[in-house]
This record gives C-alpha cells, sequence and structure tokens, in this order.
C-alpha cells in the first residue's frame, strides 16, 4: 500500500521552492510575461532548475541527479501548479528525463540533470500514454516529419522525436519551430518541421516514450492538485473579506457548500496523485491504473476548482488584472494534456477488464 502523506524531506523541500517561486514568480510576473515573446522565464528555470537542483531530483547521483523518486519530484509539481510557474520543467525535467532514463542514455541525461539543457518529446501535447504515433521517419542518420502542438517546443535545446524503429535526439536548431497561439500561456506551444535533421538514436521501440508519457501523466496529477489547492485558498481568503449586505459573502450558505464540496474532491485528488506518484516512483506493477484514475479525477477537480475560483471573486475574478484567469487557463489546457479524463477513463476499463456497458 503506498504511502500516501509527506515525508520530512519533502516537506522541507516543499517549503524550499515554494520560497523561490513566492520570489520569483508572484503572480503578477507570471501574468506579465503572457505578454512578453519569450517562451518561458529563464531566469525562474535557472533557479529551480539548478540552483535547486529540482531538474536532477529523479536521475541517478551518478549521472548527476540527486538519486531521489518521482515522489519528490510530485511535490515540485504542485508547488508549480500552485504559481502556473511558466518553466519546462514537465516537458524536460519529468517527460523527456523518464523517457531518457527508460532508454538507459547518459550524456543527454546528465545535460538535463544539471539543468543545463533543456529537452523535449516531439509529441502533440494532448497525446495520452500509449498513444504515440510517429508522424516523422528516419533513414540514414535523419529524420523527415513535422510535428503539431509540441509544448514548450520554442524553449528546447533538444528534441526528443518518436520516429519508425525508436527515439531520436535531435538538436533544436536543426528545426524549423512555429509558435503556436496557447490558451495557457505559460506553458507555450510550437509546431516542429523536420526536414532531413540530423539524429541520434536514443532508444528503439516505443517504451522509452511511453515510460516519459505515463511518468508526466503521473506527475500532472499532481501539478493539477497544487493548482486546485491555490485556487481553493485564494477563493476562500476572499469569500472571507468580501462584504455584502453587511456580512462577508463566504457566511452564505449557498457558497459554503460549494466550498466544502471543493475541499472534499481535492482531498480526493490528493490521495490519487500521491498514490500514482508513489506507483510511479517504485515501479509498481499497479501504475498504469494509479495514473489512470489520478489523471480522470485531477483533471476535472483542478477545472473546477479554477472555475470556482472566478465565479466566487465575482466582478474582480472576470478581469485581466487578478490571477483567477491564469489558473482557469491552465486548468483547462491541463485537461488536454496527456490525455483527456475520459480517454484515461476509457483506458481502466480496458486496464481492470470491465465488461462493456
Amino acid at each position: 500500500m503506498s504511502d500516501l502523506l509527506y515525508s520530512e524531506i519533502e516537506s522541507d523541500l516543499r517549503a524550499s521552492v515554494r520560497e523561490v517561486l513566492d520570489d520569483k514568480a508572484p503572480w503578477t510576473s507570471v501574468l506579465a510575461g503572457t505578454e512578453k515573446d519569450e517562451p518561458y522565464d529563464a531566469a525562474l528555470w535557472r533557479a529551480v532548475a539548478a540552483q535547486l537542483g529540482c531538474a536532477g531530483l529523479p536521475v541517478p547521483e551518478d549521472l548527476g541527479g540527486a538519486g531521489a523518486t518521482w515522489r519528490e519530484t510530485a511535490v515540485v509539481m504542485e508547488e508549480l501548479g500552485r504559481s502556473a510557474a511558466p518553466v519546462p520543467f514537465l516537458s524536460s525535467a519529468v517527460i523527456a528525463t523518464a523517457a531518457l532514463v527508460a532508454a538507459g542514455e547518459r550524456d543527454l541525461l546528465t545535460r538535463l540533470a544539471s539543468g543545463e539543457r533543456i529537452a523535449v518529446l516531439a509529441v502533440p501535447f494532448s497525446t495520452a500514454p500509449g498513444d504515440a504515433e510517429a508522424t516523422v521517419r528516419a533513414e540514414d542518420g535523419a529524420v523527415t516529419g513535422a510535428v503539431t502542438s509540441v509544448a514548450d517546443g520554442m524553449a528546447a535545446d533538444v528534441f526528443l522525436v518518436p520516429a519508425a524503429g525508436g527515439l531520436y535526439a535531435v538538436d533544436a536548431a536543426d528545426a524549423r519551430r512555429t509558435a503556436v497561439t496557447s490558451l495557457d500561456m505559460t506553458r507555450r506551444l510550437a509546431d516542429v518541421v523536420l526536414s532531413g535533421a540530423p539524429a541520434r538514436r536514443v532508444a528503439e521501440g516505443t517504451g522509452a516514450v511511453r515510460a516519459g508519457l505515463m511518468t508526466g501523466a503521473a506527475m500532472l496529477a499532481s501539478e493539477q492538485l497544487g493548482l486546485a489547492e491555490r485556487c481553493l485558498d485564494d477563493t476562500v481568503a476572499y469569500v472571507k473579506t468580501r462584504y455584502q449586505f453587511g456580512r462577508p459573502v463566504g457566511s452564505y450558505q449557498g457558497l459554503k457548500h460549494r466550498l466544502a464540496d471543493l475541499w472534499t474532491s481535492i482531498t480526493q485528488a490528493r490521495a490519487v496523485a500521491r498514490h500514482a506518484a508513489s506507483c510511479t516512483a517504485a515501479g509498481d506493477d499497479g501504475t498504469a491504473v494509479a495514473v489512470a484514475v489520478a489523471q480522470a479525477h485531477c483533471s476535472a477537480v483542478a477545472l473546477k476548482a479554477a472555475e470556482e475560483c472566478v465565479q466566487m471573486h465575482g466582478g474582480i475574478g472576470f478581469t485581466w488584472e487578478h490571477p483567477a484567469h491564469l489558473y482557469l487557463k491552465r486548468a483547462k489546457a491541463d485537461s488536454i494534456a496527456l490525455g483527456t479524463p475520459g480517454r484515461h477513463r476509457a483506458a481502466l476499463v480496458a486496464l481492470v477488464d470491465l465488461p462493456p456497458a
């Protein structure tokens, strides 16, 4: 049975990451960044990935990592979700790193662990584990093809490209990238075109790609948990201080019930997200089931929490000058990323061998 409680080390890690994010990524800075052309916050990335060493948490110590597990990485993801941080952590430090660990790649993994390089798995961001279809062909040490809607594609130094025969590493400078107008401007998408780009095969088959996407889906649940918790905290704080008809709006029973229901859903989300992270860290046989359950639940909870945050803040919650829209856009984008809740429920049916309805 998974231990769903946070260890002392995990709690200390959370405090350190939150302190950095509060200092370097307040919501005003995140909002300002959405209006700039930079694909991510480079200074914040250096602080989180390199200075705190979070990019190397699940990487073995002999490769320059911390030798920790995906449980610790999940804690970081929760905090990044709370702030909607504009950094390529999910893309590089989770999905690409997990794929390279599964592939047994060493040189590139060492550079990712130090935060020196950013690698991105070149698949559409909506791709669920097990659904990756190669749209790129490999021939004579080069790859040719196109991939749409790649998360953090403009931030990448290296693309990990699934193609017939395996997974290939391609220098981003050899690809043609086009920024896509993204719903969530804190995690931007790009279309990637490869025309005979030099490539090095780092893995055979599809196992490494599946491992990267499965781990990404597990860690995304933790990000959704952190986002939902932030929405609830901000909403509760607001309804305690917003007065109408001479009393705090939070004292009205209708809002109390909605907030209580949301708190219950978030508590459940914490359990399934922690279970998915623990199974992923342990390489448990039930990881696929745990991830499907976590994504099916946490996606909906994060979106609901963000919607309630907007609505219960009233008029101010609908303005550009309030962070609620940042959380709503991140929640909606996350609900599509790495498989929709419906896709994960369908996967769960097959995994546990449920009879058709």
